[in-house]
């Protein structure tokens, strides 16, 4: 696929990042770290993830696709390469804003893990008080 003219887009979730490349006029072909999507992702939610944009627009098939992820976990990651994949398609073609928008494609999910506390279990939780 090098040589290749293509659109790139990044997308982030939790610690996730993910660079996405779509190259036009190509076969539907997904690589994600070198591997295909459905042998990188187990869970069908997880690929869902990154034909969402695709669907969304009614471009499914109309372009290849390379992914390279980092950090995070397996969720994350296909979220992170969801949102580079509706950021690519967006600098393709502008006029898909209002659908990728529609689909909630281009909001950046801000939730990130909540850091402990000194003298707690965890973020919030608490050891059990005795009154005796």
């Amino acid at each position: 696929m090098e040589g290749r003219q293509y659109f790139e887009g990044i997308g982030r979730r939790k610690r996730a990042t993910a660079r996405v490349r779509i190259y036009p006029g190509g076969s539907g072909q997904m690589l994600v770290n070198g591997k295909d999507y459905q042998e990188f992702f187990g869970r069908d939610i997880d690929r869902y993830c990154l034909v969402a944009p695709f669907e969304a627009t009614q471009t499914a098939g109309q372009f290849d696709m390379t992914i390279v992820i980092d950090g995070g976990g397996i969720t994350g990651q296909s979220e992170a390469a969801r949102m580079g994949a509706a950021r690519a398609l967006l600098k393709y073609n502008a006029d898909f804003s209002p659908m990728l928008r529609k689909a909630g494609l281009l909001t950046r999910d801000a939730r990130e893990k909540e850091r402990k506390k000194p003298g707690l279990r965890r973020a919030r939780k608490a050891t059990q008080y005795t009154k005796r």
